[in-house]
């Protein structure tokens, strides 16, 4: 379908990033770590340089600004907060809140997250979210933050995409080069379900003892649209099977206090809501054949082979939707397109089905703001709006970018946009995956 289309009232765009991923800097981090070990990172770049945003930060704010963009996702790295346990950076502390205030003062929204993937190397050693005692250093961080940004933010993420990281982890050991152990990524899923609980139950106490009544609390989950590859019944058996464990039986567990196995309740939190929206990450379908995540062949793909399938939101939005009836925030959705060639067809197709939607969206943000440091694939990927010369740290507005502030100052996508931005775009016919066709120099 190729239309134009105006949001309903009160949608909102805005765009995602994550600290450490754009930030730079030689922080004392878990992925600071990972980045020294040789051919951890793919293309051998390192998460010190990045974007250099922590020094940069006033001129990506005046871009937010010339995009007419009014809603912003960031997180707070932890490691950059507290270097060494139970000692605090305070200058770290009132950078973030000058960032924050600035983007403020402009009337951009900021929707913080504590945990995105990065947090300090003691932390790490100490075994991490493997242990559920280890939730009180991550709890101390939280509410010493909350003194320093309570008052500017009434958006929170506890953490980001809490199933992604337990499967690089330990299922497929990809990140921090650990063995792999199903046991440990069903583990430290429970302690992200708890973390999140106790989080929760923490930022809502801390604001309304300081008199705030907007409090909105919920965690960046992470769904993919699992469907067979064939009609046999055990690759259909396969999806049902790695859907629940990946995200259906996590999202029940973390949101509502429903536990069923493998899921444990280590908080001992009772039935209830632990959400105050709904909030999914969405970027592809996966074609399951038995227990295994494969890729349709003859489907529209990015630049890293994942299959674009717009219509995946839509379903997996009305899964969640339909065990907690909340507004529905999309915490993230881009995809990976160097050349800038499809992004904006990829961004017009998602937001067209989520309008014509019965689902009560109430925002998108789109991943990412700027090219940056894509965790293990290093630089190589660009999912960002913006472009950035990582040697010269220069910024350029993409096409998509310019879309996309169009598509702001129109609520939608008029005929004009759509003939200027969407409809030269095409999808890749063949198959393409820089990351399998990366050659190490």
């Amino acid at each position: 379908m190729t239309r134009a289309f105006q949001f309903k009232p009160g949608f909102q765009l805005g765009v995602a990033t994550a600290a450490a991923q754009i930030e730079g800097g030689k922080v004392d981090s878990n992925w600071f770590h990972f980045s020294e070990i040789p051919g951890a990172i793919l293309d051998g770049s390192h998460v010190q340089r990045a974007n250099r945003h922590w020094e940069l930060y006033e001129e990506d704010i005046a871009l937010l600004e010339e995009l007419g963009i009014k809603h912003y996702r960031m997180s707070l790295d932890w490691a950059r907060i507290e270097p060494e346990e139970g000692v605090f950076d305070e200058a770290a502390f009132e950078r973030y809140r000058t960032e924050i205030q600035k983007m403020c003062d402009l009337g951009i929204h900021v929707f913080l997250t504590f945990h995105h993937f990065s947090h300090p190397q003691w932390f790490e050693k100490k075994g991490a979210f493997l242990h559920y005692e280890n939730l009180d250093a991550f709890l101390r961080y939280v509410e010493k933050s909350l003194d320093y940004i309570a008052d500017l933010v009434s958006d929170y993420c506890t953490v980001n995409e809490p199933n992604v990281y337990a499967v690089n982890t330990y299922f497929f050991g990809e990140w921090m080069r650990y063995k792999k152990s199903l046991r440990n990524t069903l583990q430290m899923m429970n302690v992200f379900i708890a973390l999140h609980i106790r989080t929760y139950e923490l930022i809502h106490q801390f604001r309304k003892k300081r008199g705030y009544t907007n409090t909105r609390v919920s965690l960046a989950h992470h769904v993919r649209h699992f469907t067979p590859a064939t009609a046999w019944p055990h690759d259909r058996l396969g999806a049902r099977l790695l859907s629940y464990l990946f995200q259906d039986g996590l999202f029940c567990a973390a949101a509502m206090g429903e536990f069923a196995f493998p899921f444990k309740n280590l908080a001992k939190a009772e039935k209830g809501r632990y959400i105050d929206f709904i909030a999914l990450n969405y970027y592809s379908r996966g074609a399951t054949r038995f227990f295994q995540d494969t890729t349709l062949s003859d489907v529209p793909k990015n630049d890293l082979g994942w299959e674009i399938y717009p219509k995946g939101l839509i379903e997996e939005a009305r899964r969640c939707y339909a065990h907690l009836p909340l507004p529905i925030v999309i915490s993230e959705n881009g995809c990976c397109d160097n050349e800038d060639l499809f992004r904006p067809r990829y961004i017009y197709d998602h937001l067209l089905l989520m309008t014509d939607s019965e689902l009560p969206f109430e925002a998108y943000y789109h991943w990412c703001f700027l090219d940056n440091f894509e965790w293990a694939v290093g630089e190589l990927a660009r999912f960002g709006l913006v472009h950035c010369d990582y040697e010269t740290q220069k910024r350029t507005l993409k096409k998509s970018a310019k879309f996309y502030a169009q598509m702001i100052r129109d609520h939608g996508v008029t005929a004009s946009s759509y003939e200027t931005y969407v409809k030269p775009c095409r999808y890749h016919q063949d198959e393409v995956n820089i990351v399998r066709d990366y050659v190490v120099d």
